[in-house]
């Protein structure tokens, strides 16, 4: 869900009290962990943390007015939220071993973690995460994911291997058309047939004198 908010405090003030209140200690235990460096703004509708575009011009997805998010925190239709960009890959598998070891359910999509009430949330791994990611740790991580999807995006090069045809230079026929160089063209066959002897020439029986 979306609220119209232009700060963290107006954001938090619309919800529920019971969201509110598990909202806001999740901000303060954010805040209080967050390494020297990001700012706190409202961004696509969300509380959220990112690398300030001081700090970072090119901006998110090379969006120079928009700023590269780290953490996000929101209030959904059907249970709260928290988004942490830094939380994929081998990454993620090392959190989930983490935040099971706390004897809690992990709710966990894609960088999402949902809960529905605060005591369900393992706060203390989120913030030991939050600690973990320095603005430049962070960008770096954000840079190498960025230039592997444009990697898989780009269509494969294929060195497709010529026609055998194409391989073996032609020489031109008479018609227009090509044959491999060095084969003759083979013309019709001719059936030898037997000489015919001159009639004026008869045969020699032995050798004969003349009188």
């Amino acid at each position: 869900m979306k609220y119209e908010a232009s700060t963290a405090t107006e954001y938090l003030s619309q919800l529920p009290a019971e969201r509110k209140s598990a909202l806001q200690k999740v901000r303060q235990a954010i805040k209080a962990a967050l390494p020297a460096g990001y700012q706190e703004l409202i961004q696509y509708g969300m509380i959220t943390y990112v690398v300030p575009l001081k700090r970072y011009p090119e901006g998110y997805l090379g969006k120079p007015d928009t700023p590269v998010p780290f953490i996000s925190l929101a209030s959904q239709k059907n249970h709260m939220a928290i988004y942490m960009m830094c939380v994929y890959g081998k990454e993620e598998e090392n959190f989930r071993k983490r935040y099971k070891e706390t004897g809690k359910k992990l709710d966990m999509g894609k960088c999402c973690i949902r809960f529905t009430r605060l005591d369900k949330l393992a706060l203390d791994i989120v913030c030991e995460e939050v600690r973990a990611w320095p603005v430049d740790r962070f960008l770096k991580k954000y840079e190498e994911a960025r230039s592997s999807r444009s990697r898989k995006s780009s269509p494969p090069k294929t060195n497709k291997p010529e026609s055998k045809a194409a391989l073996i230079p032609s020489e031109k026929k008479a018609g227009g058309g090509s044959r491999p160089a060095g084969i003759k063209k083979k013309g019709p066959v001719r059936k030898k047939t037997p000489r015919k002897r001159s009639a004026g020439k008869s045969k020699k029986s032995g050798n004969s004198r003349t009188a």
